[in-house]
C-alpha cells in the first residue's frame, strides 16, 4: 500500500507546487512508484510535468484528452493517469476542477460524505503506487478538506515571511480542529514543517525561522531549509531540467528533502524517537 503525502498551507505563493513536484521527481529516481494529484484548479503542477515531460520526450509537444474532473465524473481516475518520467505520474488538473464542489452537491447529501468521496476514487490506486503526493489549492475548500481526509500525512511548506508563518499556523489548527476532530480523517499526522527561504540570510528569513522555532517546536521543523534557487524558479518556466551542474545542485537539495520525508514516516509509523 502507497503512503499518500498532502502539500500545504492557506497562504497562496509559498512554494507548495514546487515543493510537490520537486519531492516527486526525486522519489521517482529512487524506483519509487509515484503518483502525484494536482488537487489545485491552476494547474501548475500539471504544467511544470508536462514541460518536464516534453524536455525527456525531446521537446515532444504534450496535451492530454481527459482532465481529473472528467475521471471524477466518470468514476475511473485510472484514464486520466499521464506518465511522466520512468516512476512518475500526475492526475493532470485543469480549470474544469473548480467545478468540483459544486459536482460534488448533486453527488452526495451530506458534506461528510462529500469529503470521503474522493479518496474512495484514490483507494484503488494505492496498489500500483509506494507514494501519493497531493498539491492542494491555498483555500478551505471541498477540495481541501477531501485531500487531507484521504491523507497519511501533511507537510507544511512555509516561505519565511509573516503571511506565510500564520498560514501554516492557521492550516495546523484547521487540520486539528476540523479536518481530524470533524471529518474523522482515518490516518492524518502532520509530517513537519519545511522551511523555504524567500532570500537567502535575510534578516527577516532569520525572524521567522526563530518564531516558527518557538510556535511550533524545533523538533517539527525540517532539518533541511529550501534555499532561494534560481534554477527552482526557472523550471515553472522551462519545465524541469536534468543538464548541468545547477540541476544536479536542486536534485541534490530534494535528495535531503525525501531522506527527512522517509525519516520522519519511519519515526511514526514505528514510533521511534526524532534524534
Amino acid at each position: 500500500m502507497s503512503t499518500t503525502l498532502t502539500f500545504g498551507n492557506f497562504k497562496g505563493g509559498t512554494g507548495k507546487t514546487t515543493n510537490a513536484t520537486m519531492t516527486g521527481i526525486e522519489l521517482s529516481n529512487r524506483n519509487q512508484k509515484t503518483l502525484l494529484i494536482d488537487l489545485d484548479p491552476q494547474a501548475n503542477a500539471t504544467n511544470l510535468y508536462l514541460k518536464t515531460k516534453q524536455n525527456i520526450d525531446s521537446n515532444e509537444f504534450v496535451t492530454f484528452d481527459k482532465t481529473l474532473m472528467a475521471g471524477i465524473r466518470d468514476e475511473n481516475l485510472y484514464e486520466t493517469i499521464i506518465n511522466i518520467k520512468d516512476n512518475l505520474d500526475i492526475l493532470p488538473s485543469a480549470a474544469d476542477f473548480s467545478l468540483y464542489p459544486r459536482y460534488m452537491e448533486t453527488k452526495k447529501a451530506s458534506y461528510q460524505e462529500r469529503v470521503e468521496y474522493l479518496s474512495e476514487l484514490i483507494e484503488p490506486l494505492k496498489e500500483k503506487y509506494d507514494w501519493i503526493l497531493i498539491d492542494i489549492p491555498p483555500t478551505i475548500s471541498l477540495i481541501t478538506d477531501s485531500a487531507l481526509y484521504a491523507s497519511d500525512y501533511c507537510l507544511i511548506v512555509l516561505q519565511t515571511q509573516e503571511r506565510s508563518l500564520q498560514g501554516a499556523e492557521a492550516f495546523i489548527k484547521y487540520i486539528q480542529n476540523e479536518v481530524i476532530n470533524t471529518f474523522n480523517a482515518p490516518t492524518l499526522e502532520v509530517l513537519g514543517i519545511l522551511p523555504v527561504l524567500l532570500k537567502n540570510n535575510a534578516p527577516v528569513d532569520n525572524s521567522t525561522l526563530e518564531s516558527a522555532y518557538k510556535i511550533f517546536g524545533k523538533e517539527n521543523i525540517f532539518k533541511i531549509i529550501i534555499k532561494n534557487m534560481e534554477r527552482l524558479k526557472r523550471y515553472d518556466v522551462t519545465g524541469v531540467t536534468f543538464n548541468d551542474q545547477f540541476d544536479k545542485k536542486v536534485q541534490l537539495v530534494y535528495s535531503e528533502v525525501v531522506n527527512e520525508i522517509n525519516k520522519r514516516v519511519k519515526e511514526m509509523e514505528f514510533n521511534e524517537p526524532n534524534e
